[in-house]
This record gives structure tokens, sequence and C-alpha cells, in this order.
């Protein structure tokens, strides 16, 4: 099956977007897929925002997305857009390191006018960077993401991210023809 890169650009720790890209996470792997997760929070931030591409921990990141057939980018939205942290992430990539990549985005947020924010600044960005597809995305309200503090976790509520998962069910089913069109480009 295909390998998937589920990335997320959350800075806090325990966040409704790490807990909403880890259950992505969980269903991409449980439908037979390779996943590996990165919370580009954990990257070195000064690495990061000085684009310093001889870092171990950056240059490490970069070759994951190399690997990967597919992503999943996943941010809080900050400001109408996606967050910094996943900007500066996204600034260091090579310019076409998404080509021939099927690209699902997921956005987070505490209001629906932030549901523009999946077409107006995150697909841009990943068609810039070459992705050969950018599914439909969605975006989570955060009512639909309780914390649970006794666990230290997130839950989701399954009348509320219903959508999100016909989403990356469809998203799933379509990996092996992405991966197969990748290979004969």
């Amino acid at each position: 099956m295909s390998s998937v890169l589920v990335v997320w650009g959350s800075p806090s720790e325990a966040s409704r977007t790490g807990a909403v890209a880890a259950q992505v996470a969980d269903r991409l792997a449980a439908a037979g897929h390779g996943v590996d997760r990165l919370a580009v929070r954990d990257l070195p931030a000064e690495a990061l925002l000085h684009a310093d591409f001889a870092d171990p921990a950056v240059r490490d990141a970069i070759a994951r997305v190399e690997r990967a057939d597919a992503l999943v980018v996943a941010s809080p939205v900050y400001k109408a857009a996606y967050s910094g942290v996943l900007k500066a992430f996204l600034d260091v990539l090579p310019q076409f390191a998404l080509r021939g990549k099927a690209v699902l985005p997921v956005l987070t947020g505490g209001s629906p006018a932030h549901v523009l924010a999946l077409d107006y600044a995150l697909r841009p960005v990943l068609t810039s960077l070459g992705a050969s597809h950018v599914s439909q995305g969605w975006f989570v309200h955060e009512s639909f993401v309780r914390p649970e503090p006794e666990q230290g976790t997130h839950v989701l509520d399954p009348e509320g991210t219903a959508p999100l998962w016909e989403l990356v069910d469809a998203f799933a089913g379509q990996l092996p023809e992405a991966v197969a069109g990748r290979a004969a480009a």
C-alpha cells in the first residue's frame, strides 16, 4: 500500500489539531497504509526560522516528505490562514517537494468563518509545492473535539466528524491510483 506522512502544525503539545491528525493517521493505518507522523512543533524552531538546511532534524523531515507517497497536512486556523509553525516548515521544503503526491488538507478552528482558509490559504501553497492532487479538505470545528483532561487527550465527536471520515476513507481508497500515477510519471 501507500506510505502517508501525516504532518500537523499546531504549536501546542496537546492540541485539537494533533488529536484530529492522530485519528486520521490511525484510520489510514487501519486501511492498510504505512503511516508516518510529524509534529512540526517538535522540529528545532531556530533551524526552521533560519531555514537551516544543515540541521539534521530539518533534513530528516524533508526526507520524510520526499519518501511519502501522500501527505495529510493539518493545522489550526490562525489569522484566517494556517499556523506560522506549519508555514515555517512549508517554507523549508524544496520548491516542488510535493510533486506527484496526493495531499489531504485538514484545518481545525473555532468559527465556521474559517472554513475558507482551506481553499484560500492552505490549498494554494500545497499546489505551489507541486502536489499532483489536493483532495477536498475538511474543517473540523473545535466543538467537535472535546478535551479529556484526566487522560491528557481529546475525544472527537462521532457525529461532527463523520464527514471527515468519509473524506479520509475516499482519500485512502484513491492512494493506490495516486501511487501508480506517480510511478508512471
